[in-house]
């Protein structure tokens, strides 16, 4: 059974009428303006001639990539080249019509395309925005280049998924990228609160460096009060405690106290284990552990991951097969919750998208533009008249594409 919460939910979304005019690239920023479209607003995304730099990065079909299709979906596209005047200009009048304004340039170069945020908070008290940056608007590091896997080094992030051998290692998804979006979302609905009841709007400033700092929050507190866990290996606070090879795939299983320790023998057929000293209760396991781990993966690899999740769902064994991406929308809490649902990307086919987990809050997912696919129906709800709309055509301020020029 499929459910969907939203099905019943006839109440308006949260951001239904809020203009929000996207001119940042990426991740970080345009997954900001796509969380709070995915909420209700209506989001212009402005590429220059070139595009968003993430349209050619990952898995790529035409003008469209994995990146931009996963953070993009229902915007409006208009490709304005800001490096002429004419084209300034269009991204002042959108900007000048817009509730929130997302951007994630380097500092100072928000200002050559008119968007100096400064000025333009000044100017409309009641507008909200959002500057995303790697490592904020000033000090030592603002002009530093700070892509997602850099900041994963120089923030932590690299450090705290440590291997067993203390070798660091990247986080396998843009984790400081998609949390800067989180946080700043979650800051420009806190900023549009606050705005509705009077408060006036605000430049929220968000920094890839300071997310990263504020995810690792648990582990630096831990660090604080006792360091020298940072020069051991990482090891897990339990065993058996890890992930095993079955005889045709891999599954997690946890014994975390001396209860669950005995139904994970009984469920393998390993109740010698429960008189065994080595293993007598969860501290004499825990410093056992180079021993009771070969034990515990030696039995597993016997059987297929299918009949031991059986066993251990009877059981009451905290476990969990390792499933594939592709595995993960058959998921049976997936197809019951509606966690994924399709995207109808015209030229590649239906693809299962997983959005805002507060699904009632919420819209359907939309297809993901071409690069300038929107430009002259934005103009024309921006109010440029046809005339304009043509000059700035005819000048290469603006450019118009559709699907079958963008593929």
């Amino acid at each position: 059974m499929t459910t969907d919460t939203r099905a019943a939910n006839t109440r308006r979304l949260p951001f239904d009428g809020l203009r929000v005019l996207d001119v940042s690239q990426g991740i970080a920023g345009p997954y900001c303006a796509h969380l709070l479209w995915q909420q209700g607003a209506d989001v212009v995304k402005v590429e220059p001639p070139a595009g968003d730099w993430a349209r050619p990065l990952g898995v790529v079909s035409g003008d469209l990539s994995s990146v931009v299709i996963a953070f993009n979906g229902g915007k409006r596209a208009i490709c304005v080249d800001g490096a002429k005047a004419e084209g300034r200009g269009v991204i002042a009048r959108l900007a000048a019509d817009a509730d929130v304004i997302v951007q994630n340039f380097r500092p100072g170069v928000a200002a050559k395309l008119g968007l100096d945020p400064a000025a333009m908070c000044a100017s409309r008290p009641d507008l909200v925005y959002v500057s995303i940056s790697g490592y904020g608007p000033d000090g030592p590091y603002a002009d530093a280049p700070a892509t997602d896997s850099v900041i994963q080094a120089d923030a932590g992030l690299m450090f705290a998924n440590r291997a067993a051998d203390g070798a660091p290692r990247k986080i396998g998804l843009f984790l400081a990228d998609m949390n800067s979006g989180l946080y700043a979302a979650q800051a420009a609905a806190a900023a549009l609160y606050r705005r509705a009841t009077g408060g006036g709007g605000e430049h929220v400033e968000v920094s890839l460096f300071d997310t990263c700092a504020a995810t690792l929050v648990g582990n630096l507190v831990e660090d604080a009060m006792d360091p020298s866990r940072a020069t051991r290996p990482a090891r897990p606070v339990s065993s058996p405690n890890g992930t095993y090879t079955a005889a045709d795939g891999a599954i997690n299983v946890v014994a975390l106290d001396d209860a669950q320790f005995e139904r994970v023998c009984r469920a393998i057929g390993r109740t010698e284990w429960l008189a065994d000293p080595r293993f007598a209760n969860a501290a004499i396991r825990l410093a056992n552990r180079e021993q009771m781990e070969p034990l515990m993966a030696e039995a597993l690899r016997t059987r297929p991951v299918a009949d031991w999740v059986d066993r251990f769902r009877e059981a009451g064994v905290l476990h969990a097969p390792v499933r594939t991406y592709a595995q993960l929308p058959a998921h049976p809490q997936a197809r019951h919750a509606g966690t994924f649902e399709p995207i109808e990307q015209p030229g590649l086919g239906t693809l299962a998208w997983a959005g805002h987990p507060a699904r009632a809050m919420r819209r359907p997912i939309e297809p993901v533009p071409h690069l300038g696919e929107h430009t002259l129906e934005v103009l024309e709800r921006a109010g440029f008249s046809g005339a304009e709309r043509a000059a700035l055509l005819a000048g290469g301020a603006v450019v118009q594409r559709d699907r079958t020029t963008a593929a």
